[in-house]
């Protein structure tokens, strides 16, 4: 990769557990090489269990810090995750608007690992009403495919959230219950490709996060969104099978795997 840093900036919320969210953005930015602007949505009391509370952040305070890095900074493409309120999805839609030249990655997160709801039927409707159709690439995961598009089979939900204004769609298999991981991209009113992963045996704290990211880097760094999922994906892969566990809860991906030495 060039040592130019392009720049990602992420809308996410703050995990002091230091798995997801914005830290899990810096760190796949970071192995990536690129340089992380970071706009927090929401403050939460979490582990690496799940989520215990959280604080959305005020609109106004969201538009004027992304506003402000906009001015200074050549943004190459934004990430979205945690929303977390409907004031949140309508004051980052005021941002994307601003700037429709500038890619897309979302990934939209509605629960937690551990269970703890994160959004409600308002929030579904806004994402769908003003974000999706803003959106290039959108990495749901299947549980959260079904309740953006209304329905259970996979291959349909994948049509219509390209329907619903979505260039590509990535809609990952974790939470199924098949032998090996499948997931499908769908593109140009069509299912695109099936990528199929070993499944790994452990639970994951923010491999969500690290997917979404490693695309939103590699499109920074000028691939295509086909050619950065299928990347990303490995990327991902490689981070959650040489994932560790500093607590009591899920694994948290290691982002920075090809670090280390291999002897």
């Amino acid at each position: 990769m060039s040592a130019n840093r392009p720049v990602v900036m992420s809308f996410s919320g703050h995990d002091p557990s230091g798995g997801a969210g914005i830290q899990a953005d810096i760190e796949t930015l970071v192995s990536h090489q690129c340089h992380s602007a970071s706009v927090i949505t929401a403050l939460t009391e979490q582990d690496t269990r799940n989520v215990k509370k959280l604080i959305p952040q005020s609109p106004e305070n969201i538009i004027s810090q992304a506003k402000t890095l906009l001015d200074d900074l050549p943004v190459n493409v934004f990430k979205i995750g945690l929303i977390g309120h409907h004031e949140t999805a309508i004051a980052i839609y005021a941002i994307l608007k601003q700037y429709p030249h500038i890619p897309v990655v979302f990934d939209p997160v509605l629960a937690a690992g551990g269970g703890t709801e994160l959004s409600n039927d308002r929030l579904i409707a806004t994402i769908v009403d003003l974000l999706l159709p803003c959106t290039t690439v959108l990495t749901p995961n299947s549980e959260e495919a079904r309740r953006l598009a209304g329905f259970d089979d996979l291959e349909e939900c994948g049509l219509e959230l390209l329907e619903q204004g979505c260039e590509y769609v990535l809609i990952t298999g974790t939470h199924e219950t098949t032998p090996a991981v499948s997931n499908q991209l769908f593109h140009d009113n069509r299912s695109w490709e099936t990528y199929t992963w070993d499944r790994l045996p452990a639970s994951y704290h923010g491999s969500g996060c690290t997917l979404a990211t490693s695309i939103a880097a590699l499109m920074a760094h000028g691939l295509e969104p086909v050619q950065a999922v299928m990347e990303a994906q490995e990327y991902t892969w490689n981070s959650l099978n040489s994932a560790y566990k500093p607590g009591r809860g899920q694994f948290i991906p290691n982002r920075f795997f090809w670090m280390e030495d291999d002897t």
